[in-house]
């Protein structure tokens, strides 16, 4: 059992006036998926709870919790959000990007200097991925004590961020590297295997994670900045720069629609490289539903605009090679949610 919030801070997190407003902003962005959306242009900034041990979840994920919830229940109040969509929310995670990569057995290890976790290939083959045991598995065990330690509090304003489970192709890069992408030019069979193996497993998570938290505050990954309606899940397509169209569409988009398709509604996929390659795969898959791109990938936003479906979202977080100004130009406000930064 969790310790128990402070009863000002569970007050705050279920503020009636904020849930309210919460749902008015999940209602607008319904609208905006739906093209039924005539207001002014969408932006989104939210801020997230955070303990102090910043590595209080590898030993204490129920107490990781409650420092979250009443770190962020300070935060509430100190901006306003009636001109811009600021969820409140608590991100979970543990090992980074990483996190699929320590469930399959891989060395995950945490870089001092540089402030992120790393993990090293896996020695065996392609084609030889065993599928984890999750009852034994300590890494999946923190994540769903996380998970249930956030309902027992009993606050009902709070989106809650699930740990980075990536795309099959993000962990199969991250388990393999090279080996992945030469095997799915060369033995194609042994890599579907993978993948699919891979894939599988990503729903299961996704799957048991829907069944346990209330569907408005369940989100994908990074709630503060890609925050979506209820029902809308999340993949990282980072490596998806490192193939092209043909490749993407014979072997991998499949896998990436399926894994978008556990949600009702489909998803987001986030993009930071060079990916407009693929731009007219990305338009053939029924259930991704948006595009989030920043970097490098942002600057590309004139392509995906002119190039994805009508019923297909963009959020853009500016950045120096596309400013703000520049992105309105290219797409008149339309279709588009901008990503701001504010610092709480």
């Amino acid at each position: 059992m969790s310790m128990l919030l402070t009863s000002s801070a569970k007050k705050i997190l279920n503020d009636p006036e904020k849930i309210q407003q919460r749902d008015l902003w999940f209602s607008r962005l319904h609208d905006l998926y739906n093209g039924n959306y005539t207001g002014k242009t969408m932006s989104i900034s939210g801020i997230c709870g955070s303990p102090k041990d910043g590595m209080l979840v590898y030993s204490d994920p129920e107490q990781w919790v409650t420092e979250s919830l009443e770190n962020l229940a300070e935060k509430i109040g100190q901006c306003d959000d009636s001109e811009r969509y600021i969820p409140y929310c608590l991100q979970l995670d543990i090992y980074g990007v990483h996190f699929i990569d320590k469930i399959f057995g891989a060395n995950v290890y945490f870089n001092t200097e540089a402030n992120q976790w790393y993990s090293d290939y896996l020695d065996c083959d392609v084609g030889a991925l065993q599928y984890p045991d999750l009852t034994k598995c300590k890494t999946w065990e923190l994540a769903k004590a996380a998970a249930i330690a956030f309902i027992e509090q009993e606050v009902a304003l709070p989106l809650f961020g699930l740990p980075t489970i990536a795309s099959t192709l993000n962990v199969a890069v991250n388990l393999y590297g090279e080996k992945i992408l030469l095997e799915m030019m060369s033995e194609p069979e042994k890599a579907a295997r993978d993948l699919s193996l891979i894939n599988n497993l990503l729903m299961e998570l996704h799957q048991w994670y829907r069944s346990v938290l209330p569907e408005k505050q369940l989100h994908p990954v990074i709630p503060w900045e890609r925050g979506q309606p209820p029902g809308y899940g999340q993949i990282c397509g980072c490596t998806t720069q490192l193939v092209g169209a043909d490749l993407y569409r014979e072997q991998i988009a499949r896998f990436d629609d399926e894994l978008l398709g556990v949600y009702p509604h489909g998803g987001m996929m986030h993009l930071c490289g060079t990916h407009s390659q693929l731009i007219p795969v990305f338009k053939e898959m029924k259930n991704l539903k948006s595009i989030q791109v920043n970097d490098r990938a942002a600057e590309d936003l004139d392509l995906y605009f002119k190039g994805l479906r009508e019923d297909q979202i963009i959020y853009y977080m500016p950045c120096e090679g596309m400013p703000v100004e520049k992105a309105m130009q290219i797409t008149g406000g339309k279709r588009i949610v901008i990503q701001e930064k504010i610092n709480i």
